[in-house]
């Protein structure tokens, strides 16, 4: 007997609408249906663009106590429904139960700041004008409004955070928004909106509609949508915005994230903690992350002493079930995603890079891979790999470390591993990168921290505040025949 899976509405200006076309949505550890949603016509999605248009000049100008409301309702229906969400991102995604309940964790977090955002968010700036005699008796006094509606597209790695990266700051400024989730993991923020849908946001303000990526260029295209925050994969990314020069665009797409390992970072407990968080955020998610650890730059006095260290951390993580608690490492989002990277491996393996362990595949199940001595022109060299690969170099010194790392057209985030606060500056200035984490892995990122790439990697930031200020703008009034 078949037992039957749920069909989820879309959300069309605040309300939730069906139609004729489904699209079934199916878990990649072991091929399951776990839900359908309801996908938008043309002339629905048409509805949705129509409404944020016509709101939003009521949009932004509602209350910012309003919107900061509606944002901490969202964040406080997520930690109630932590569990339940969690295990919605696991079987959409793939994602262990314990990387989908931190993934809700960060959303909790993002909501919650967009809405103490809301609250001071207003880009004011008084500023005297009589520093010039042209200017007595006037004050410039300056705010910042919204640019106009905006389309936000987002990823399946991160089906619920990303999608709140988008969503969160556009009701904190008062911009509406059209989320377009991706294809494979739409049941997230699909979710989302049902949150959403409690609050008294205005009707228009915001839509959640998962429409296939072969309809999202007219979206994309539309005029009346100036504003588009993009996260996925570079190629896509990089048309979009040459399609679109006059708009205004943000781009988070890939990374090849470096953790540099310095020679200062010598001890045995710094080589036991550096290859702990190599080994977990080179394969949590499943590699599927931008700010994965891919290359591990280890100078020659301590190389020979992590190698083995990376090894045994590797080799303890559990692979499985992603429902499972002990789970460490689940599947990749598709059975292609994990061919695609057992290609590449064999690929760099070929042209002389060395298999230090794993380099296995079981279905969309890729086993934690390290390779060292991987060719500079190998696809594991020089591309995203986005799966749970991490190849080990060696270099000697720290400016050799700096050039390896820069010898990429990537530039989201490094790791530098060092106690040495001169070097951790050197570094700051040296990597082309868009986020520099000391101590730790390029893995790391909080929410309201600026957040984005050099290079390849991107354009513009996210993190809440930042997002508000690039969806809206400056707009100057100057007050005359004052007595200042």
């Amino acid at each position: 007997m078949t037992t039957a899976t749920p069909t989820h509405t879309f959300w069309l200006a605040g309300r939730a609408t069906t139609s004729d076309t489904t699209l079934e949505v199916t878990s990649p550890w072991d091929g399951r249906v776990v839900g359908a949603v309801s996908v938008p016509t043309p002339e629905q999605v048409e509805e949705a663009i129509v409404a944020a248009v016509e709101v939003a000049d009521e949009f932004a100008a509602t209350p910012a106590h309003v919107r900061a409301n509606a944002l901490e309702h969202v964040s406080r229906r997520l930690v109630e429904r932590t569990e339940e969400i969690a295990e919605l991102i696991s079987a959409e995604n793939g994602k262990p139960m314990k990387w989908a309940r931190g993934e809700v964790g960060r959303c909790v977090s993002v909501f919650r700041w967009a809405a103490e955002e809301a609250r001071r968010f207003n880009g004011g700036l008084a500023q005297r004008l009589d520093s010039d005699a042209g200017g007595v008796g006037r004050l410039a006094l300056t705010r910042r409004f919204p640019r106009g509606a905006v389309l936000g597209i987002a990823p399946f790695n991160f089906p619920l955070n990303l999608c709140a990266h988008k969503v969160a700051p556009a009701i904190a400024v008062g911009a509406p928004i059209l989320l377009k989730p991706a294809p494979a993991t739409p049941l997230s923020g699909i979710l989302l909106g049902e949150l959403l849908s409690e609050t008294d946001l205005p009707a228009g303000s915001w839509s959640v509609l998962p429409v296939p990526n072969d309809r999202m260029e007219s979206l994309v295209r539309d005029e009346r949508l100036p504003i588009i925050s993009f996260t996925g994969s570079g190629p896509v990314g990089w048309s979009l915005l040459d399609s679109v020069p006059r708009k205004r665009v943000t781009l988070e797409l890939g990374g090849n994230g470096a953790a540099l390992v310095l020679a200062d970072y010598a001890s045995e407990k710094d080589l036991d903690w550096a290859a702990e968080r190599i080994a977990t955020f080179s394969n949590y998610q499943g590699g599927q992350s931008c700010i994965s650890v891919q290359r591990v730059i280890a100078d020659t006095s301590v190389y020979d002493r992590l190698v083995p260290r990376v090894i045994a951390a590797v080799e303890s993580l559990n692979t499985g079930d992603p429902s499972d608690d002990a789970t460490d490492v689940g599947p990749l989002v598709s059975e292609d995603a994990a061919r695609r990277v057992e290609s590449w491996v064999q690929e760099a393996v070929d042209a002389g890079a060395r298999l230090l362990t794993g380099g296995k595949r079981d279905g969309a199940t890729y086993a934690p891979t390290v390779l060292e001595n991987v060719p500079a022109d190998t696809k594991v060299g020089c591309e995203e790999v986005f799966g749970p690969v991490v190849s080990l170099t060696r270099v000697d010194g720290e400016e050799a470390a700096y050039a390896e790392a820069n010898a990429s057209k990537y530039g989201l985030q490094a790791g530098v591993f060092t106690h040495d606060v001169q070097a951790a500056f050197r570094a700051h200035r040296a990597l082309e990168v868009g986020g520099v984490i000391v101590g730790d892995v390029p893995s790391y990122r909080a929410d309201q921290m600026p957040y984005g790439g050099a290079k390849q990697s991107g354009v513009g930031r996210e993190g809440v505040q930042f997002a508000m200020e690039d969806y809206t703008y400056e707009r100057v009034m100057v007050l005359t025949g004052l007595d200042l």
